[in-house]
């Protein structure tokens, strides 16, 4: 199991515990991660804490077995299950959120993080693409100019500097994560799903657009996207051709 579910009295922990690849995620984790998310939807929890083994929250995708289809349509469902979540979710973040790991940050409602912790998208790094979702996510969550930078230069952020715009609410650990998800599911939880539904409604999901869309799938299955993958795992810088 890449995943644990813990009960803290109406608290839900969830931990992804990969820490010998800093907890990237595989194609069974996302599974995983849907399961356990059903599970919560399920109980009665009041909050839910997503959170990483040392030493990382989430360093990306596993990238020794990414593969555009169905790893994707896993990685979606995952995103998604955390923002169709009732309850508040709250992202613990301690260690590199890279990747997938900023995706499943502002998935999550809220984020409490250690000064250690650093955010980025560097897909432009390995030749691949994210998806509209994540682009419009990351926009409302972190900002149009942090989300250029991220998505167009590959650029990383410390919690420091998130703390700043807002985008990370609490500095701290998990202990501090978990302390105010037990003040947090002492709120009215009708109120909070109510809140929770016309948040994720005020923004209505973008319009797939063919052509952004087949750009995504061309990069996915280009040369570059092969050699981004290749140089990673050789642990050398890439040889990027545009083909």
């Amino acid at each position: 199991m890449t995943v644990h579910l813990e009960r803290r009295n109406r608290v839900a922990l969830v931990t992804i515990d990969r820490p010998e690849r800093r907890n990237a995620v595989d194609h069974a984790t996302l599974i995983e991660l849907v399961r356990v998310q059903g599970e919560v939807a399920r109980s009665d929890a009041r909050c839910l804490v997503l959170t990483g083994a040392a030493p990382a929250f989430c360093a990306g995708a596993d990238l020794t077995g990414v593969e555009s289809g169905a790893f994707l349509d896993a990685l979606s469902a995952a995103l998604r299950g955390f923002t169709a979540l009732t309850i508040p979710t709250i992202a613990a973040i301690d260690g590199p959120a890279l990747g997938a790991g900023t995706q499943l940050a502002i998935a999550c409602d809220l984020r409490v993080a250690t000064d250690r912790s650093v955010f980025g998208i560097p897909a432009a790094k390995l030749g691949l693409v994210v998806d509209q979702w994540t682009v419009e996510r990351l926009t409302r969550e972190m900002g149009w100019p942090v989300a250029r930078a991220m998505l167009v230069a590959a650029q990383t952020y410390t919690a420091e500097q998130l703390l700043n715009t807002g985008s990370i609410h609490r500095r701290g650990g998990l202990d501090e994560a978990l302390a105010w998800a037990d003040e947090v599911s002492r709120l009215a939880p009708l109120t909070i799903a109510t809140h929770k539904l016309a948040l994720e409604t005020s923004g209505p999901p973008p319009p797939l657009d063919e052509a952004v869309e087949q750009a995504r799938v061309g990069a996915w299955a280009s040369a570059d996207a092969e050699e981004g993958r290749i140089a990673f795992l050789e642990k050398r810088p890439p040889r990027f051709t545009g083909c």
